[in-house]
């Protein structure tokens, strides 16, 4: 099993970590335009919650000029989702002229397991913030995405242990026509992963987003029919970079992928943790590295479990 990382850049800024309640502030504070600001409410310093943070923040940086808020840990978080947080934000949108991206719940593995971390209905955040460019979430319990429109969005990401189908429809069925990059975590059915490929068709038809070059469709129970999808999706064409690592891909999804429309053309292909025979990995690497692709076919760690009945369990890399 793989955890995910904190963020260390956004919005192509380092990040840089707001001193949370009780911590010593030794240096001066970066300048505002500088980096990414994470700000947490984490209790092992102080009891604060999260708007109490941003309450500081706000009085101690000229939050006009931020360019990248990134929401860290928030107090309860396996109790309760960031409806508090949101309403900050949004409150705060007018003095929030200059911000970009915004990401929401960048929280690791020793502060709350991505199964675990609450959300909310991200819509209102969308709307709220129409500048945004990049915008991001992790976790998918409770989470709702709405169909929306939003005209200045480039990169959108979503990771979960599972994500509801009704959010991958809500994904699919937005109108985004900046969006440039992005990257779904759909996780598997034990932790609410429920989608099929039929939730996925409308992102792999591409009509809703003509200016897609990067696509990560991951960390999926059903990475072999997104990969046989994939062998013949519209959207392809036009893509630099695609990823269909993290997830249970085996010979079938990878035959597809041989079989399939060219895959040549791209720059790099991500297939990373993965079921594929070691022959079928010397066939993609004599196909797309030969071409030139930048081809990751790495296992990297991906385990299977036999029942000893014939039964044979594989698992995403990203699931609790």
């Amino acid at each position: 099993m793989s955890y995910p990382r904190h963020l260390t850049a956004s919005y192509g800024l380092p990040v840089f970590d707001f001193p949370q309640l009780g911590e010593e502030v030794k240096d001066p504070l970066p300048e505002a335009d500088a980096v990414a600001w994470r700000i947490s409410a984490d209790t092992c310093h102080a009891p604060e919650y999260w708007p109490q943070a941003f309450a500081r923040f706000t009085e101690t940086v000229d939050i006009t000029r931020v360019r990248s808020v990134i929401v860290g840990v928030w107090r309860h978080t396996v109790e309760c989702g960031p409806e508090h947080i949101i309403a900050t934000l949004l409150d705060a949108r007018d003095r929030l002229p200059a911000l970009r991206a915004l990401f929401l719940g960048d929280m690791q593995f020793n502060e709350c397991e991505i199964s675990r971390i609450y959300q909310d209905d991200v819509g209102p955040l969308l709307e709220g913030f129409p500048e945004l460019e990049e915008f991001g979430v992790r976790g998918g319990s409770a989470l709702v995405f709405p169909e929306i429109a939003h005209h200045s969005l480039r990169s959108l990401v979503i990771e979960t242990g599972g994500m509801p189908a009704e959010v991958v429809r809500g994904i699919a069925g937005s109108d985004l026509p900046a969006l440039e990059h992005l990257d779904l975590w759909l996780g598997t059915d034990e932790y609410g992963g429920d989608a099929v490929i039929a939730d996925v068709a409308p992102i792999l038809d591409g009509f809703r987003l003509p200016r897609l070059r990067h696509l990560a469709l991951r960390n999926s129970d059903i990475q072999d029919d997104i990969a046989v999808a994939i062998a013949s999706a519209p959207v392809v064409t036009r893509l630099e970079t695609l990823n269909l690592s993290l997830g249970v891909l085996t010979d079938a999804g990878g035959i597809a992928l041989l079989t399939g429309q060219p895959l040549t053309h791209l720059k790099r292909l991500d297939l990373h943790h993965n079921y594929l025979g070691e022959q079928l990995r010397e066939r993609l690497r004599d196909v797309l590295s030969a071409a030139g692709v930048d081809l990751d076919v790495d296992p990297d760690g991906a385990s299977e479990y036999d029942w000893g009945d014939g039964e044979i369990s594989r698992y995403v890399a990203v699931g609790e």
